[in-house]
C-alpha cells in the first residue's frame, strides 16, 4: 500500500465507524418501528440523552467500559462491533475499487446487509424498508453503468438461445440486474413453498426472497448462484453445529439473512467462483 494512500484509508475507516453509528440506529429503531431521525441518541435503559462527546463510535465505549454514562447499565458490543466492522469494510471497498461510482452503490448495498444481518440475527426478521429501496438503488446502479447504446445495438441483433441469453445479460448491465432479481426473489420463494408443501410447515421466511432479489439486483444472476452456493454451505456448517451442540433438537431456528449477507460481501471482494479458478 503506498504510504500517500495511508490517509485516506483513514478516513475512510473514520467515516465507515460514523456510518456505523448511524446502522446501530437502524438495527435498533426500525424492528421497533420507531423513527430513525427523532429523538436523537439515547440510553436505551434510562432514556437519557447522550451527549456528542459520549457518542464517538468506538472510542466512546471504551472510554465508558461500556455502560452508560448516566444509569451505568452495561452496552451491549454489538454497538462498537457494528462501528468497526463498518470502518473495515469501508476501507476494503476503497482498497477493491478505488475512487469510483462502484464504490459508492458497493458502500449503500453493504451497509443495508449489515443493518440486515444484525437485525435478522436478534429479530428473525428482514426490513422490507431496506430491502425494496435496496432494490431499486441496485436497478438504478446498473442503469447508470449501462452502455445504452451499445446495449441496444445488442439487444437488436439479438437471436434466442440460451448461451447468447446469459452472453447478453453479461453484456448489459441493466439487464442482468433486473434478471438477477427475478431470478434471486424467485429460486428462494421456490424452495420456500416446495419446503412448506414438503414439511407442512414454514422454512423460510418471505424475507429471505426480498433479500435474495435486493441481491440479485447489485450482483446479477451469477452473483444470485454463487450467494446461494457458499450461503447454503454457511448455514448447513452452523446448523449441523447446532444440532450437534444442542443434542439432535431439529427445531431451532436458523436466521438464513446473515449467510445471504456473508456470502454477498464475499462476492464482491473475490468475484465468486472465480476464487476457485
Amino acid at each position: 500500500m503506498p504510504s500517500a494512500e495511508i490517509p485516506l484509508f483513514i478516513l475512510s475507516f473514520i467515516l465507515g465507524s460514523i456510518i456505523g453509528s448511524f446502522l446501530n440506529v437502524c438495527i435498533y429503531r426500525l424492528p421497533r418501528e420507531e423513527s430513525i431521525v427523532y429523538p436523537g441518541s439515547h440510553c436505551t435503559s434510562c432514556k437519557k440523552s447522550i451527549s456528542f462527546y459520549h457518542n464517538i463510535p468506538i472510542l466512546s465505549y471504551i472510554f465508558l467500559g461500556g455502560r452508560c454514562s448516566h444509569c451505568n447499565s452495561k452496552i451491549s458490543f454489538g454497538y462498537p462491533l457494528v462501528e468497526i466492522l463498518s470502518g473495515l469494510l469501508f476501507v476494503a471497498t476503497l482498497w477493491k475499487f478505488g475512487m469510483i461510482l462502484d464504490t459508492l452503490f458497493y458502500l449503500l448495498f453493504i451497509s443495508g446487509l449489515i443493518v440486515i444481518t444484525f437485525v435478522d440475527l436478534k429479530h428473525m426478521i428482514i426490513p422490507n424498508v431496506i430491502t425494496y429501496p435496496g432494490i431499486l438503488v441496485g436497478i438504478l446502479y446498473k442503469a447508470l453503468t449501462t452502455n445504452w447504446q451499445n446495449s441496444l445495438e445488442l439487444v437488436s441483433n439479438f437471436s434466442f438461445g440460451f448461451q447468447n441469453f446469459f452472453e447478453l445479460l453479461n453484456e448489459v448491465p441493466i439487464l442482468d440486474s433486473l434478471f438477477g432479481v427475478i431470478l434471486g426473489g424467485g429460486i428462494l420463494l421456490l424452495i420456500a413453498y416446495t419446503y412448506e408443501i414438503i414439511r407442512k410447515r414454514q422454512g423460510m421466511g418471505m424475507g429471505d426472497v426480498k433479500l435474495l432479489a435486493l441481491i440479485g439486483a447489485f450482483l446479477g444472476w451469477q452473483g444470485v448462484f454463487f450467494v446461494i452456493f457458499l450461503s447454503s454451505i454457511l448455514g448447513s456448517i452452523v446448523g449441523l453445529s447446532i444440532i450437534i451442540t444442542r443434542k439432535g433438537d431439529l427445531k431451532y431456528a436458523l436466521s438464513f439473512g446473515p449467510f445471504l449477507s456473508i456470502a454477498a460481501i464475499i462476492y464482491i471482494f473475490t468475484g465468486g467462483f472465480k476464487i476457485f479458478l
